[in-house]
C-alpha cells in the first residue's frame, strides 16, 4: 500500500518534468491546440510577415513529403526577398486558397509551384502571390535551416527523381 502511494505522489511530483520534456522534444499533444481555418489563419500569417515578422506555423497536409511531415514538422516563414528555385514558400494560389509547396520553375514574374508529395500537379501564381518563404524547418529535436548545402542538395536531387517519385513515395510511406 505505502509503495503504491509513493509511486502516485512521485508520479504527481515528476508530471512538469515530463510535460517539460516532452515539449523540447516535440512530443506536444493536441489538447492545448486550436485549429482554426487555413483561410483565416494564413492571411493573418499573411499580414505578419509583410510587416516584417516571422511566424512559425504547424504544417498541415502530405504533400510535402519526405521533407516536410505533417504533425511532426513546423516551418519559420519570412517575407519574400528573393523567391528561387527550390525554395518552400507559401503562396496564396486564388483568394483564401493558400499553398507551402516548392518554386520548381520561375519564368520572371511567374512561378511553377509542386509539392514535394505530389507525383504530378502544379499550381501557377506570380512572385506578389507569395506571402512567404520557409528560412528553417522545425523537427522535434532539431532545427535545420533552408540554406543548408545537404538540404539544398536532397532537394536538387529530389527534383531531378521526379519521374520516379511514385515508386519512393510508395517505400517512404511505407517506412514511415
Amino acid at each position: 500500500m505505502l509503495k503504491s502511494v509513493l509511486r502516485h505522489l512521485l508520479r504527481l511530483l515528476m508530471t512538469p518534468l515530463r510535460w517539460c520534456y516532452h515539449r523540447r522534444n516535440g512530443l506536444v499533444s493536441d489538447s492545448g491546440r486550436h485549429e482554426v481555418p487555413n483561410d483565416v489563419f494564413l492571411s493573418l500569417v499573411s499580414e505578419t510577415l509583410a510587416q516584417g515578422h516571422t511566424a512559425v506555423i504547424w504544417v498541415k497536409g502530405y504533400s510535402m513529403r519526405p521533407f516536410i511531415e505533417y504533425g511532426r514538422d513546423r516551418v519559420k516563414l519570412a517575407y519574400p526577398e528573393d523567391v528561387k528555385v527550390g525554395d518552400a514558400v507559401l503562396a496564396q494560389i486564388h483568394p483564401g486558397h493558400y499553398v507551402l509547396h516548392r518554386v520548381i520553375e520561375r519564368q520572371g514574374a511567374d512561378l511553377t509551384l509542386q509539392g514535394d508529395g505530389n507525383i504530378r500537379g502544379v499550381e501557377q501564381c506570380l512572385v506578389s502571390d507569395v506571402c512567404g518563404v520557409v528560412i528553417e524547418y522545425i523537427r522535434p529535436k532539431r532545427t535545420i535551416l533552408a540554406s543548408d548545402p545537404s538540404l539544398r542538395s536532397r532537394i536538387r536531387l529530389w527534383r531531378f527523381l521526379r519521374p520516379a517519385r511514385r515508386l519512393l513515395l510508395a517505400f517512404y510511406k511505407a517506412y514511415v
